[in-house]
């Protein structure tokens, strides 16, 4: 039966996603909340992605499909806010998963918090084929200040956002002209109103899968997003963008160095990202001296063997 108006509208953008899609939906429906619509949005997919979610539309009159010209995640996202009915947004890409008791969760936190507008959680990081990894975020879950979402996303991934709409009515939605670092961006601007607090629950309730196809272009456009971030936080937030930038670039640079080690492109990309790290802000090593000690060993590490490996080779060649 369909639901007219549900307390939660999920609202999943889905690109291409017919790998992954079964697997996100099938979290959702194994919610133990069940007063929910699921709105999917296609983002002008060309494999399988529509025809996957027809079949569960004939056995679930929750789920929705809604077309668009291929315009990007965060035209796709707020799209999704707009046809939507709930009182309660959540959102959910298309390769990520949740656990069953999530929406009761953030629901039972959303009662106990009447000025909470943002709840998340800790996560639970899978590899690309979608087994776990053995690691949880280990990101600060309360008292969360402006500048802490300029330095990195407490959240993770947008697939643990619970939103009260209301939130999105007062600040807007989605930059539609991003498409890395445009949650950061949000989530800064929520902070930036003071009107909502932005909270996690000390429980893993989300399942993140990481990509295995981080080319070193990539993470040159991540970093290209948070420079979108940072111009547009110029405009609300201009104070804060610069008593605290050098510091926020270099913990951005850092983060993008470790992830090219994990990713394992060439050390070149993973030293130049750190090297410009410590340029931005030496106080890195001081304000988080373990990790960026141990990214700092791992990266010249990784690039002192390829600097060897490759000088051997030139002389075997040679030889």
């Amino acid at each position: 039966m369909t639901i007219t108006n549900p307390m939660v509208s999920v609202i999943i953008p889905a690109y291409n996603a017919a790998e992954f899609l079964p697997a996100a939906i099938a979290s959702v429906k194994q919610q133990t909340f069940a007063d929910w619509e699921l709105l999917i949005i296609n983002d002008g997919s060309t494999d399988d992605t529509v025809a996957i979610i027809g079949e569960y539309q004939t056995v679930d009159e929750r789920i929705h499909l809604i077309n668009q010209l291929n315009q990007g995640v965060s035209t796709a996202r707020n799209l999704g806010v707009e046809k939507s009915r709930g009182q309660i947004l959540a959102f959910l890409d298309a390769d990520d998963q949740w656990l069953p008791h999530k929406l009761y969760q953030h629901l039972k936190h959303f009662q106990s918090h009447l000025r909470l507008g943002v709840s998340f959680s800790q996560v639970e990081i899978l590899n690309q084929a979608g087994e776990a990894s053995g690691q949880v975020s280990s990101s600060r879950l309360t008292n969360l200040k402006p500048e802490y979402f300029l330095f990195e996303n407490p959240t993770t991934t947008t697939s643990n956002w619970v939103v009260r709409r209301e939130v999105f009515q007062q600040v807007g939605g989605f930059c539609h002209d991003m498409s890395y670092s445009e949650d950061l961006e949000w989530l800064l601007r929520v902070s930036c109103t003071g009107n909502w607090e932005i909270a996690g629950i000390d429980q893993v309730l989300t399942r993140y899968r990481t990509s295995s196809g981080g080319l070193s272009a990539n993470l040159y456009r991540m970093e290209a997003g948070w420079n979108q971030l940072v111009e547009k936080a110029k405009v609300y937030a201009p104070e804060l963008v610069e008593r605290h930038f050098n510091l926020a670039q270099a913990l951005h640079l850092r983060y993008l160095a470790r992830r090219a080690f994990r990713l394992r492109i060439s050390a070149d990309v993973g030293m130049d990202f750190m090297t410009r790290a410590l340029r931005s802000d030496w106080r890195l090593l001081v304000y988080e001296p373990r990790r960026s000690c141990l990214t700092l060993v791992a990266v010249l590490g990784m690039w002192l063997i390829e600097k060897v490996w490759f000088t051997q080779r030139v002389r075997v060649e040679k030889s």
